[in-house]
C-alpha cells in the first residue's frame, strides 16, 4: 500500500488556508501603551494589518484589557513568530 496521504508529516497539516483573515486575543495590564505596543507587533507582521479592526474588551474590574486583533495570515511561521513576539512582550500575559 502506497498511499502518499499517509506519508505526509502531520505537523505540516493545517486547518487553516492562506493567506486568512485570523483573529489574535491578547490579554494584558490595563495600561496607555498596551493597545500601542500589540498594534505595532501586528504591523511588524502583517504590513497590511489595520489597527481600525482592533477590538477592546477591559475585565470586570478593569485591570486587565482584553485586545483582539485580526492579521491577514500568510503562513505558520509567520504566526508561530507573532504568537513568540507577543508572548515575550512584558506587557503581554496571555495570548490565544
Amino acid at each position: 500500500m502506497s498511499d502518499t496521504s499517509a506519508s505526509t508529516d502531520p505537523r505540516k497539516d493545517s486547518l487553516i488556508e492562506y493567506p486568512s483573515l485570523f483573529p489574535i486575543k491578547v490579554m494584558g495590564l490595563h495600561a496607555d501603551d498596551l493597545v500601542h505596543n500589540i498594534t505595532k507587533l501586528a504591523k511588524e507582521f502583517d504590513p497590511f494589518f489595520d489597527a481600525t479592526t482592533v477590538e477592546l474588551r477591559p475585565s470586570s474590574t478593569g485591570k486587565y484589557l482584553g485586545v483582539t486583533i485580526t492579521i491577514t495570515a500568510t503562513s505558520r511561521e509567520q504566526l508561530d513568530d507573532l504568537y513568540r513576539a507577543l508572548t515575550s512582550h512584558p506587557m503581554v500575559k496571555v495570548v490565544l
